[in-house]
């Protein structure tokens, strides 16, 4: 790519925002998704397990999916037949 040619938004004069286009959100939304349900997996086998430390990956695994859960609402993305 020539370093001294425009980009597109300085061709267009406006900016891109990715999180508004509706093929980007779908697919951030099943990515997150379905890490929340790869966590929510986890932590099932890890409750079966009588590991010494799987309170604390336990933990560690529920925070991550709060923290999930928190940015899918942030943006909009939450379901309620996802929950």
């Amino acid at each position: 790519m020539d370093k001294y040619a425009p980009s597109w938004q300085e061709c267009t004069g406006r900016a891109v925002k990715l999180d508004q286009h509706d093929s980007v959100r779908s697919h951030v939304q099943q990515q997150v998704r379905s890490e929340v349900e790869q966590l929510e997996r986890r932590i099932e086998t890890l409750r079966l397990a009588k590991a010494p430390h799987t309170a604390i990956m336990i933990s560690a695994y529920e925070r991550m999916i709060s923290q999930k859960k928190g940015f899918l609402q942030r943006w909009n993305m939450n379901n309620s037949s996802f929950y």
